[in-house]
């Protein structure tokens, strides 16, 4: 019955195409709808993968861009700190060397450090084998930062005009009043002591050394006074100045060190090409030869004395 069927269907398939034309509507048909799904998700699965690679490609791009952005901005870092420590130096530099002292630079290391932690001080990169004492000098590009309290074999530790123990003779640079510059501590201006009440002292004058101490030489910048005022009954001024460096900014100073001796220069040594003029001359005699001259002179002296003698004998017997 199939068989029959199906050769009655192929016959009559034959003779009018119903079957072909209705199997192709229908395969395609069914085609459509079975690619579109596919077409469709495979759209989806190729949009996101393209968008994945791109996306990763991006994020590589991205942290390669990141990089060289930090990068960049470490070198900016570095060439800016360059610059600031090369403009510090300059300055530095400038400072004019001072007749009888030779300065040698420092960097500042630590601050406030070990048992001096309580007083202004701050600890540099120099010690007693670069020829570091104590009491050394130390000056800023601004003025007077202290003096070396204590120096070890490679560090030295620097306590600051602004410390209270700090005490140095000054003088005002325009009407000549004397004193001593004392510090107040950390953040406090600084005091001038023993100031008269009829000295001729004024606000925004420049104090510097008097070089009385024998520490510091004279005529270096300290501090500028920023008030002066009677007090009660004292029978000195109250005079307050204000240090012309920032503790907090001092990364570089410079050591002023007693310059040696010069050493008288060397006799100047004989040139053998030029003509002496004791060549020319005959050399005298020598005392020796003049002795042996005169007793070869007395010898022959003598002698002739007393062949002398037989002849005035003989001249007297013939008489």
């Amino acid at each position: 019955m199939v068989l029959f069927l199906y050769l009655g269907l192929f016959t009559w398939n034959i003779r009018t195409g119903y079957m072909d034309t209705l199997a192709s509507h229908t395969g395609l048909e069914l085609t459509r709808w079975m690619l579109t799904p596919g077409r469709w998700a495979w759209s989806r699965v190729s949009s996101f993968w393209e968008r994945y690679v791109y996306f990763v490609g991006v994020r590589q791009e991205a942290e390669s861009l990141r990089q060289d952005l930090a990068q960049t901005q470490e070198e900016l870092v570095a060439a800016r700190e360059d610059a600031a420590r090369a403009k510090r130096l300059e300055e530095l530099l400038a400072i004019a060397p001072l007749p009888g002292w030779q300065k040698e630079g420092a960097r500042v290391i630590a601050n406030r450090l070990g048992p001096n932690a309580a007083l202004e001080t701050f600890v540099i990169d120099k010690g007693r084998r670069q020829g570091v004492d104590m009491n050394t000098p130390v000056v800023a590009p601004q003025g007077v930062v202290g003096r070396v309290l204590r120096a070890s074999l490679s560090a030295a530790t620097v306590l600051m005009i602004t410390d209270p123990n700090s005490r140095i003779p000054v003088v005002s640079q325009k009407t000549r009043t004397q004193g001593i510059l004392t510090g107040r501590g950390a953040g406090a201006t600084l005091s001038l002591r023993y100031v008269s009440l009829s000295a001729p002292i004024e606000v925004g004058e420049l104090l510097v050394t008097s070089g009385f101490e024998g520490i510091f030489p004279q005529g270096l910048p300290m501090a500028k006074v920023t008030l002066v005022t009677r007090d009660g009954a004292s029978i000195f001024l109250n005079v307050q100045a204000q240090a012309l460096f920032d503790p907090q900014s001092l990364e570089e100073v410079a050591l002023l060190k007693k310059a040696e001796p010069e050493t008288p220069p060397a006799e100047a040594a004989v040139d053998e090409s030029l003509p002496d003029a004791s060549r020319h001359l005959k050399p005298g005699p020598d005392k020796k030869t003049e002795v042996k001259r005169k007793s070869k002179a007395d010898q022959d002296g003598s002698r002739a004395i007393d062949e002398a003698k037989p002849q005035k004998k003989a001249r007297g017997e013939g008489q």
